[in-house]
């Protein structure tokens, strides 16, 4: 659907999806290329933006994850993206890769039923570049021009603000925080268990008078004794400092939607250590004095994108990320060499690289825009220790960044467990098997299922390298193969694990666990449990048609603070399936 435009004089017309289109009058001088927000439609680089509908007409009331299942299931739509606006809106968009898959899905979607909204389809004007519009406004608003307090500082405390707002705390007071931001989310879960399951609320009154208001007993948060240079992974940018306009790898100060592509040194970051400080600087050299440019996040152009380094004792790895564009087979081929010859010859000595990978960065536009890194030089994986257990890690593989961390939270998860000699635990989420290989020495049997086929092999190598003989992993979605899992589980305690992404697990495999009533006892491992919350709620959930089985209710708590510095601490909730017979009694004889 067009909108038209009045060409004999500046104007600014809003399209039904409520984007703003600029125009220039015929007797002006056209938009310069960096003032035009919609100037990147015209590159080469793929974007969904050029094929996008906007479907309106929806249900008052519908799930994110419906919608989904409803384009690319129902309808079989082969939809790049879906933007909702927020929760519940009445419109949204749906991009597509080609102009065939959106004609298509405009057809189909135009009248379709759902939910008893006839839905109304069609070609939605692409978004302004966020980096253009807001550096217009900048240029030609005032207000826009005045400085925020927090741009007003140097450049290292702006980075600091924004990758570890709480550096000038006192540690205690970050700890007291959390603590009380962790209670804040228990009382949250317990007053809405009570409103979506009326038959838990004697038993939530109950908890609540004997735990201070909260649903279960929380304890006192944990943290290790290392508060800095904590971290074993960091993802670094490579770009131009504003500052010095030099080539940099650093952090970004801001994000690329707010105007902000600029990167910073991380030297005076309190989460890094110093030997990944070294690398950075040593690597840095070697990009400033490279003939590759450095990438450009406006314009697609350059090559230097990101460097990855992971750390463990006596050991480094570092993963470079380039965007090789059009660079020949050869060049590239040189530039591999270079870069080993760099780190294990030259000057890069210095940085102690003991793993030295290649990855081609494309467009982040999902993962196949990623590949795999290419082994360089020097060791393939490095190995890292938690309890007296040894896990090879590879490029890719999932583990936690605070190694010390690492250690109090799986032990608090143990703990809140008591997994026995009789015990099978499920580790769902499993990872490389970290979780499940230091749950092992508790208990009978370790089942693992992780949907990335390589953390598997890795998982099962470690169990190799470690002589861990009760532990089996499994490749696959939870949701799809957690059934077959739990017929090879004989032991009647079965106690399921899950520690999954910061969005918490997926509501079909929540579905499973409710249903698989040979599971008695959970322990959700959570980094985010705000946005863990829905899935807290649908464990305490009803029974009805579509959430079958007994629901899970919780017992005990605890946070774990991983990330000093931060905000952000990582909350382990230990649930136990609901008897109403025992759960009443052991309130009236406590």
């Amino acid at each position: 659907m067009s909108e038209n435009c009045d060409k004999s004089s500046n104007t600014m017309t809003e399209n039904s999806d409520n984007q703003i289109l600029l125009t220039a009058s015929n007797d002006e001088k056209e938009i310069k290329p960096e003032n035009n927000p919609y100037a990147y439609l015209d590159r080469d680089e793929f974007s969904s933006e050029r094929f996008k509908i906007a479907v309106k007409n929806l249900p008052k009331y519908y799930g994110v994850n419906e919608f989904r299942k409803l384009v690319n299931e129902k309808l079989k739509l082969a939809s790049n993206k879906i933007k909702f606006p927020r929760k519940n809106s009445p419109f949204l968009f749906v991009c597509f890769r080609n102009e065939e898959d959106r004609e298509n899905a405009i057809k189909v979607i135009s009248g379709f039923k759902w939910k008893g909204k006839a839905l109304v389809a069609y070609e939605a004007k692409p978004a302004p570049d966020p980096l253009v519009k807001r550096r217009n406004e900048q240029e030609n608003s005032e207000i826009a021009k005045k400085k925020s307090k927090l741009d007003e500082q140097p450049q290292g405390d702006r980075l600091k603000f924004s990758t570890i707002p709480l550096w000038n705390v006192p540690y205690e007071e970050q700890l007291t925080t959390k603590q009380e931001e962790i209670r804040k989310i228990l009382i949250k879960l317990g007053n809405d268990l009570a409103h979506h399951n009326s038959s838990l609320r004697k038993w939530l009154d109950k908890q609540k008078s004997l735990h201070n208001q909260l649903p279960c007993e929380l304890l006192d948060i944990r943290h290790s004794k290392q508060q800095d240079g904590y971290r074993n992974k960091c993802e670094f940018t490579i770009g131009i400092d504003e500052e010095t306009k030099l080539p940099t790898v650093g952090f970004r100060i801001g994000s690329y939607a707010t105007g902000k592509t600029g990167v910073a040194p991380v030297d005076d970051l309190r989460h890094i250590p110093d030997k990944m400080k070294v690398a950075v600087k040593v690597f840095q050299e070697f990009v400033r004095n490279s003939d590759l440019e450095v990438f450009n996040p406006e314009f697609q152009t350059g090559h230097f994108r990101q460097l990855t380094i992971r750390s463990a004792p006596n050991q480094l790895m570092i993963i470079v990320g380039i965007h090789p564009q059009d660079l020949s087979e050869e060049r590239l081929t040189q530039f591999k060499k270079d870069l080993v010859e760099y780190f294990f010859e030259g000057p890069g000595k210095d940085a102690n690289v003991t793993s030295l990978y290649y990855q081609t960065v494309m467009k982040k536009v999902s993962n196949d825009d990623i590949a795999l890194a290419e082994h360089l030089s020097g060791d393939t994986h490095i190995q890292e220790s938690i309890l007296g257990l040894n896990f090879r890690i590879s490029p890719g593989a999932f583990f936690q960044i605070n190694t010390a961390g690492a250690e109090i939270l799986y032990n608090s998860a143990i703990e809140l467990a008591k997994p026995t000699e009789m015990s099978t635990v499920l580790d769902i989420c499993c990872g490389t098997g970290t979780i499940g290989l230091c749950f092992s020495k508790s208990c009978n049997q370790v089942l693992g299922v992780e949907i990335i086929p390589q953390a598997v092999i890795d998982a099962k190598e470690n169990a190799r390298n470690n002589g861990v003989e009760n532990c089996e992993f499994f490749a696959g979605k939870a949701e799809e193969i957690l059934s077959s899992v739990l017929y090879r589980i004989k032991n009647e305690d079965i106690i399921a694990v899950v520690d999954p992404p910061r969005a918490g697990l997926h509501q079909r495999c929540i579905l499973q666990l409710r249903k698989s009533e040979k599971i008695n006892k959970l322990v959700y491992v959570s980094c985010n449990p705000n946005a863990a919350m829905k899935n807290f709620i649908d464990l305490g959930r009803p029974d009805s048609k579509t959430m079958h089985g007994d629901p899970f209710v919780p017992i005990k708590a605890v946070a774990v603070d991983m990330f000093p510095h931060t905000k952000h601490c990582e909350l382990i909730i230990y649930f136990e399936r609901w008897n109403k017979e025992k759960f009443l009694s052991d309130n009236q004889n406590s």
